[in-house]
């Protein structure tokens, strides 16, 4: 069994600081910040909730108990993306 060294990531994308203005995520040396402006779907959710960040791909986040999907694209450019509902 080989276990990794101290010190080495062993998750690509976590969840590292949740504030009264959004969330902070840090996925591959980056971190990138989600404000409950452009992403409210996060805002008063439970911090478990929030922490359960998976990458199914490269770039691409998903939050399986909020069933919220994004891409580095979105998060990046938020702008290009505005909310739509039906």
């Amino acid at each position: 069994m080989s276990l990794s060294a101290h010190g080495n990531s062993i998750s690509a994308v976590e969840v590292t600081n949740i504030s009264s203005h959004g969330v902070w995520l840090f996925a591959h040396g980056e971190e990138l910040f989600l404000s409950y402006e452009n992403f409210p779907w996060f805002k008063d959710q439970p911090v478990r909730v929030i922490l359960h960040v998976e990458e199914p791909s490269l770039g691409h986040y998903y939050w399986p108990d909020l069933d919220v999907d994004l891409s580095i694209d979105i998060i990046k450019h938020p702008e290009r993306f505005p909310l739509k509902s039906r």
